[in-house]
């Protein structure tokens, strides 16, 4: 993604909702659980990590299903939201995990006893010189702003997506033990490249969702939006090789998203376990039914691809991502940016947005204006020579056309005017106003001049604009002969684009010898 070109605008929830969404999210719940549970007596080791002995009672605190028991020195983490069946060793991981995001989102802080008596006086010392106090960040979560609140959740975030990113470290472990010397290569793991697929898929998916000819609030199939990070745009039929690929990003993301699921980024449906099994293990199972003659073997269906895994951005997710998007440095615009903002912002602003999210953002703002001070702003702001300013103008229109009658004097103000007094004529007319005056025939053609640049510049050659550009032509007779004479800044391109779009190509043929004469008048 560009970090020049605007994303489209997502629809956010208000702050208040993302709060709480946050504060019921299991990770940050467990953690802030952990923060006030922990005290003088809680002992961490030099990282800052709890010690295996406290994890127990820390998993005990979390309602944990065997959190009484041993950790033995669990490793790993264990995505899940809910307790139930959740072995001891899982219940340290969860602890574990949780107290990490404690510490990396300031619930909790750890200081070194040595160096901070003076503050903490009184306070037992921790293992290794390391003391325990409960942080700053713990009071926003209860009597903080919802921005707040959203400020730790992003912080808890940061700490998910760096777990996510972290391999499966039995290997690692087995080889230390045997005191074997491991490094990334050993791996076959390489953290920024790691970190830089999940921020890639992490970002289709935002696309995906925001996008208007997306699944919206539909879950994305697993294995398209792996492809979308390994299939070239340009390959047609994938190779054996690149769909290898793609099966192997597949199972990194199943692992990768049943850690973020927890911290509330999205909402999964882990892949099918019967898909993982081995190949050979699968052909020697259906030999051996077969040998058998049970006839009872259960049919797996390859064809449904929600057994493949599903994935969707929650609404908090979104709101995550989207923070992320612009601390890179990405234009990731919401609706309701505008809604405090003049009438010049917003036309500017909604130019590039798709018409459903255009059209929301403007009911924002015209919720916060009175109809005929409205209608006035918008109007001024629509003037212009400039490239923008048929889109700007056909934003208006749109605008317009929310705005009841109390906006009709605006409108009549401006009959009169080169620019605005076609658009005015139209409002006027639709509403069935009285004592609407007829257009000259040069107001006429120069509102189509216009109307046409605002399309192209709006949707490009699409479908509509073709339909249109054949009425045009098929309307007016001679419509070519007299459009080339019009004072409009963008007649020429306009005449050009035509003859490109229109089927018929003695009309295309007309229309570019008439973009020719509207270049030659003006010098060009």
């Amino acid at each position: 993604m560009s970090d020049s070109s605007p994303l489209p605008p997502v629809r956010l929830r208000s702050e208040a909702e993302l709060a709480r969404d946050a504060l019921a999210t299991p990770l940050l719940s467990r953690a802030a659980r952990l923060a006030r549970w922990a005290g003088p007596e809680t002992r961490v080791g030099a990282g800052g990590e709890l010690v295996d002995e406290q994890l127990p009672a820390a998993a005990e605190a979390l309602g944990l299903t065997g959190g009484a028991a041993a950790a033995g020195g669990a490793t790993g983490t264990v995505a899940g939201g809910g307790a139930e069946g959740v072995t001891a060793e899982e219940a340290a991981a969860l602890a574990s995990e949780a107290w990490r995001v404690a510490v990396d989102t300031g619930l909790v802080e750890i200081v070194d006893h040595d160096h901070d008596q003076d503050q903490d006086e009184g306070q037992d010392q921790g293992e290794e010189g390391s003391a325990v106090r409960t942080g700053d960040a713990l009071a926003l979560l209860t009597s903080g702003a919802p921005r707040d609140v959203l400020t730790v959740w992003l912080g808890a975030l940061d700490a998910a997506l760096a777990d996510a990113s972290v391999p499966e470290l039995d290997g690692l472990v087995d080889a230390m033990e045997s005191g074997g010397e491991i490094g990334f290569a050993e791996l076959d793991w390489d953290p920024d490249a790691e970190a830089e697929f999940l921020d890639g898929v992490l970002g289709n998916l935002y696309l995906l969702t925001v996008s208007e000819d997306g699944p919206g609030d539909g879950p994305v199939p697993l294995p398209a939006l792996a492809a979308s990070m390994i299939v070239p745009d340009d390959m047609g039929e994938p190779t054996n090789d690149v769909l290898e690929q793609v099966s192997d990003a597949m199972m990194r993301l199943d692992d990768q998203f049943r850690v973020l699921e927890p911290v509330g980024l999205v909402e999964y449906q882990p892949v099918d376990e019967a898909l993982m099994r081995d190949t050979e293990e699968d052909a020697a199972a259906g030999d051996t039914a077969t040998a058998e003659g049970t006839g009872d073997a259960p049919v797996v269906d390859d064809t449904d691809v929600t057994r493949y895994g599903m994935v969707r951005l929650t609404p908090l997710g979104l709101y995550g991502m989207r923070a992320r998007l612009q601390e890179a440095g990405l234009v990731a615009p919401a609706v309701g940016d505008l809604a405090d903002k003049g009438a010049d912002v917003l036309l500017d602003g909604t130019a590039e947005y798709p018409p459903g999210a255009a059209l929301a953002e403007t009911e924002q703002w015209l919720a916060r204006h009175e109809p005929l001070a409205a209608a006035r702003e918008l109007l001024a702001a629509a003037r212009g020579a400039d490239q923008g300013a048929p889109l700007r103008r056909l934003r208006c229109q749109q605008a317009l056309s929310l705005v009841g009658a109390a906006a009709e004097p605006a409108l009549r103000e401006v009959l009169d005017d080169a620019e605005l007094g076609g658009l005015a004529r139209v409002w006027l007319t639709e509403r069935g106003a009285a004592e609407v005056p007829p257009p000259s025939e040069e107001m006429v053609f120069w509102l189509t001049i216009d109307t046409v640049a605002a399309q192209l510049a709006a949707e490009g050659n699409s479908a509509e604009l073709r339909g249109l550009v054949e009425g045009l032509a098929q309307q007016h007779r001679g419509f070519f002969d007299a459009a080339w004479r019009v004072g409009h800044p963008a007649t020429a391109d306009v005449l050009e684009a035509m003859g490109r779009i229109h089927p018929d190509k003695r009309v295309a043929k007309e229309a570019r010898k008439a973009a020719f004469k509207a270049r030659s008048q003006k010098g060009e």
